[in-house]
């Protein structure tokens, strides 16, 4: 009988599956600073590992842009196999460990109704397949209130909007979004891809009142462009906004994820206002005083892969998208 011998697979730069899990995070989400945010760790660290694995393989497996990071030509190469190597040990775990160690638990998230709407759905979706012991909760409410629950930790993660260049410190930028002008099907001012903000100058408008941001900043731009934004009516719904703009023929401003449904369905018109342009961040934010619990940490990654789904099919942009991505959904 012949005598059995073991396999002979020699382990080296294969041997810490660790480092090839940043690989893969950072492979996906293009950016150090996400991939931190997403394996729970900092950037510091995450560049150190890059290095110390770009020393062991004695190649580039990434390229710094202005952007981000890309992965190099090797990079590319390797990446499909060294996802599934990371698939194959994670299943072993899992198999070994059995579900022990499942996340469960509440996460809960506060947002604004027109980042929310967008997202949720698809959030709650994908969190249920992979995790189907976590439960999440959802608060909707304005900026202010969002960001109170947020000081008193009674979110865990916070989504708002941000105007100009800089975020609060231990924010995340996610997106960035345009401002359009929208308005009922058939309306000719709409029709155009574009507008200057000197085309709102005395229109019907349904805006929310203020303290509100996107109130705030426009109208701020109004008296710098000499403009006048007088609304016909004021209300903080979105719902209410969006009908009465197709009902009774008024116009409102909003972000283009906010109205996509109703692009698709052709019951509304947008066009970009430019010259100058309304942009915001999507931010995140998670609260502090409760620190980013695994399950917390999965559902905020979740929320940043979804973000980076959605603006490649053209809703808003991320931080380090192609900027010509943004655009209106093929259905008018």
């Amino acid at each position: 009988m012949q005598t059995p011998k073991p396999t002979g697979i020699q382990l080296d730069i294969a041997a810490d599956l660790h480092k090839w899990r940043t690989f893969l995070a950072i492979g996906e989400l293009g950016s150090l600073t996400r991939a931190a945010l997403f394996l729970d760790s900092n950037q510091s660290l995450l560049s150190r590992q890059l290095n110390a694995l770009e020393r062991e393989c004695g190649t580039r497996l990434f390229t710094r842009t202005g952007r981000g990071v890309e992965l190099s030509e090797v990079g590319r190469r390797i990446f499909p196999q060294v996802k599934a190597l990371l698939a194959d040990a994670e299943q072993l775990e899992r198999e070994i460990r059995g579900d022990a160690h499942e996340l469960a638990g509440r996460v809960t998230v506060g947002s604004l109704p027109s980042i929310g709407s967008p997202l949720v759905g698809r959030l709650f979706t994908e969190m249920r397949a992979l995790h189907p012991r976590l439960h999440l909760k959802i608060l909707e409410g304005s900026s202010g209130q969002v960001e109170e629950w947020l000081a008193d930790a009674r979110v865990d993660i916070a989504i708002l909007y941000r105007y100009g260049a800089t975020l609060p410190e231990h924010e995340e930028a996610l997106a960035t979004v345009d401002s359009y002008l929208i308005g009922p099907r058939g309306d000719r001012l709409t029709a155009a891809p574009e507008l200057p903000l000197a085309a709102l100058h005395e229109l019907p408008f349904i805006l929310p009142s203020a303290p509100n941001g996107l109130r705030t900043a426009l109208d701020a731009m109004a008296r710098q462009a000499r403009i006048t934004l007088a609304p016909a009516i004021e209300a903080d719904s979105l719902p209410l906004q969006k009908l009465l703009v197709a009902q009774e023929r008024l116009y409102t401003v909003l972000p283009l994820h906010a109205v996509w449904q109703e692009l698709q369905e052709g019951r509304l018109q947008a066009a970009r206002i430019v010259d100058p342009p309304l942009q915001r961040s999507v931010s995140m934010a998670m609260a502090r005083q409760k620190g980013p619990a695994k399950a917390v940490t999965a559902v905020a990654a979740q929320i940043v892969r979804i973000v980076g789904d959605m603006a490649r099919s053209g809703m808003w942009r991320t931080s380090d998208a192609d900027a010509g991505i943004a655009g209106l959904p093929p259905a008018r």
